[in-house]
C-alpha cells in the first residue's frame, strides 16, 4: 500500500487554488471543496488525507509531523519561524508586507519619543527593524491594524497590502516594502525523507502545473 500523504490546508481562497492545481494531478478534492464540519477528508483513492485548520496553524501541523505537506503564505510562513522545507512557489495569493504610515509625519496624531509599530506580525517586525539597527516598541494588534497611525497608537504598521485602498481610505500610505507575499509549499523535513518518492512525485506535479500558469 502507498504511503499515506496528509496536507494541512486553510479554508479559502488559497485552499481553491490548490484543489484546482491537485485536481488536474488526478486528485480528487470533491470531499475537502466540501467539507461541512468535517475536519479530517480523505481522497482513499490516492491514499491522501486533508486536514483544515486555522492559516497560521499550518505551519504548526507540518513541523510536528502531523501533516507532511501545506498550504501557507509567505508572511504566516516567516512569522510561524518553523524549521520547514519552503519547497515551490505557488504563484497564486499575491501581495506584499509593507511599512505604511503618513507620509507626511506632520499629519501624524503621534508625539511620543518611542517608535511604534502596529502589526500582528510581530516576529517578522522584530527581525526587520533589527536588520535596519532600529529599536522599536511593537504593538501586537489582530484587526483594523491601520487605527493604529490613524489614532495615535503606532507611528506605522506592518501589515498585508494588496490594492492598498484601505490604506488610502485612512490617509496612509506604504513607507517601505518588506517582502512579497504568495502561497508557499512546505514540506515536513522528516516526511521528505521517510516518504520522499511520493512527496517528490507531489513536489513535480505541481511545479509543473505552476510552470502552465505562467504561460
Amino acid at each position: 500500500m502507498q504511503d499515506m500523504i496528509t496536507l494541512a490546508l486553510a479554508k479559502g481562497r488559497l485552499a481553491e487554488q490548490t484543489f484546482t492545481l491537485l485536481e488536474n494531478l488526478g486528485i480528487d478534492c470533491s470531499d475537502p471543496r466540501n467539507p461541512g464540519r468535517q475536519l479530517v477528508l480523505w481522497d482513499k483513492k490516492n491514499n491522501i488525507r486533508f486536514i483544515l485548520v486555522k492559516p497560521s496553524d499550518v505551519p504548526t501541523y507540518v513541523d510536528h509531523g502531523v501533516a507532511d505537506l501545506g498550504v501557507v503564505g509567505k508572511d504566516t510562513l516567516l512569522e510561524s519561524g518553523r524549521p520547514l522545507y519552503e519547497v515551490l512557489d505557488l504563484t497564486f495569493g499575491k501581495c506584499k508586507l509593507c511599512i505604511a504610515g503618513y507620509a507626511d509625519r506632520s499629519n501624524s496624531p503621534v508625539t511620543r519619543a518611542t517608535f511604534r509599530v502596529a502589526t500582528k506580525y510581530p516576529r517578522v517586525a522584530r527581525s526587520f527593524y533589527d536588520s535596519k539597527g532600529q529599536t522599536i516598541e511593537i504593538i501586537e494588534l489582530h484587526g483594523s491594524v491601520e487605527l493604529g497611525p490613524v489614532i495615535g497608537l503606532s507611528d506605522v504598521i506592518l501589515d498585508i497590502v494588496e490594492s492598498g485602498s484601505t490604506l488610502k481610505a485612512n490617509g496612509l500610505s506604504v513607507l517601505e516594502d518588506v517582502c512579497d507575499v504568495s502561497a508557499r509549499l512546505v514540506c515536513n523535513r522528516v516526511s521528505l525523507k521517510t516518504k520522499r518518492e511520493r512527496i517528490r512525485s507531489l513536489i513535480d506535479g505541481l511545479t509543473a502545473q505552476v510552470e502552465l500558469l505562467k504561460e
